[in-house]
């Protein structure tokens, strides 16, 4: 096993791994069926699931990165992929980010729909000029005749005592990026349902897993359709004050909007789900309903996406504030692996909550 296997997995734990009627014969109309019921499932496995069924549909899927084949995925995702797909379409990979997202990005040219993964997002840097310099800008690049129909998975974000070097939520700093998608999927659903619409997608969609999220179990319903990634979606309405987060943080947003409205306050959470391009018309909407804004974002706080989103909010909406827009992010130092300093390096609900309770008052 690799260093960087064992210190990416450091917190994995063992369960990681009708007949036609005759003819001229009367019969009664069929009772309507029951709807199809949800299964419970969780957040890894709807991903593994997604991926199954894209790989079903089309032969051009496949699946590349690192122990991705017989380890089944750093963190599980892939496990019995190999089995069902076999080595041609579940691919291990050297560790050379830059080698395998540069094979993905020729893979896409060459009409095939890959699906790359990359351990963990600080890894991603490795292959950020393949990302940024060939996969982003090659369609711009020849005038719209390429163009690089690349999924790239990747882990994110920190709460795993996997300390400075594989806690990184750098999301924000790839929605900089014109001429691709970044999408975040924060629920047992969108993990599910997401994949589908990224693959359809002619240009690189980067899809962002929270790792606190792979064991998330519940609900998935059984009628499910492909993800508008255009939307974000209004996780819970309310009338005071606007919470607006993405994947790992949403269900500690969720946690202080429930521990607000036992003090009166009537919270909205947006989740975002994509962060390139903003659904600037929900973000707003919502804003204007609630006249209070507080973006919970767990990249740092300098030149961050919840810096794009307050701008964007001030600049299109500032007569509809009655606070200054309040923002929750990490604290700006690399993130420390003891448990107790990582989760108050991290946002939290008591940190939601006073920004909130700020934003009641008026106070930045």
């Amino acid at each position: 096993m690799t260093a960087r296997r064992r210190a990416a997995t450091a917190t994995m734990t063992a369960n990681d791994r009708a007949a036609a009627p005759e003819v001229g014969v009367s019969t009664p109309a069929p009772a309507p069926e029951a709807p199809p019921e949800a299964a419970t499932t969780t957040y890894r496995e709807a991903i593994r699931e997604a991926i199954r069924e894209a790989m079903l549909a089309d032969d051009r899927v496949f699946l590349m990165g690192e122990d991705v084949g017989a380890y089944g995925g750093c963190f599980g995702v892939s496990t019995g992929l190999l089995e069902q797909f076999g080595p041609e379409r579940i691919r291990d990979t050297p560790l050379s980010e830059s080698a395998f997202v540069g094979a993905g990005i020729g893979a896409a040219l060459g009409g095939m729909r890959p699906i790359v993964e990359i351990m963990t997002v600080n890894f991603s840097l490795l292959a950020l000029d393949q990302i940024m310099n060939t996969a982003a800008a090659l369609q711009h690049m020849t005038g719209g005749q390429f163009h690089v129909p690349i999924v790239i998975r990747m882990t994110t974000g920190a709460g795993r005592q996997l300390a400075a070097q594989h806690s990184h939520s750098l999301e924000g700093w790839y929605a900089h990026i014109p001429g691709i998608r970044i999408v975040a999927p924060a629920t047992i659903v969108d993990a599910r349902w997401m994949l589908a619409t990224a693959l359809a997608d002619p240009d690189p969609v980067l899809v962002f897993e929270h790792g606190g999220l792979y064991n998330a179990a519940g609900e998935l319903p059984a009628d499910g359709a492909p993800v508008d990634l255009d939307t974000a979606a209004i996780r819970r309405p309310g009338a005071d004050v606007t919470l607006i987060t993405y994947g790992g943080t949403l269900t500690t947003t969720l946690e202080a909007a429930a521990a607000l409205a036992e003090e009166g306050v009537d919270a909205e959470v947006v989740d975002l789900r994509t962060l390139r391009p903003l659904d600037d018309a929900t973000i707003l909407g919502s804003v204007r309903r609630t006249h209070r804004a507080v973006v919970v974002d767990e990249g740092w706080r300098s030149g961050s996406l919840s810096a794009e989103i307050s701008a964007r909010i001030t600049e299109r909406a500032f007569y509809e504030l009655d606070a200054p827009v309040g923002r929750v992010c990490s604290a700006e130092v690399p993130t420390p692996y003891a448990r107790h300093l990582e989760l108050a390096a991290i946002p939290s609900v008591d940190g939601v909550v006073s920004a909130a309770r700020r934003a009641m008052r008026g106070e930045a």
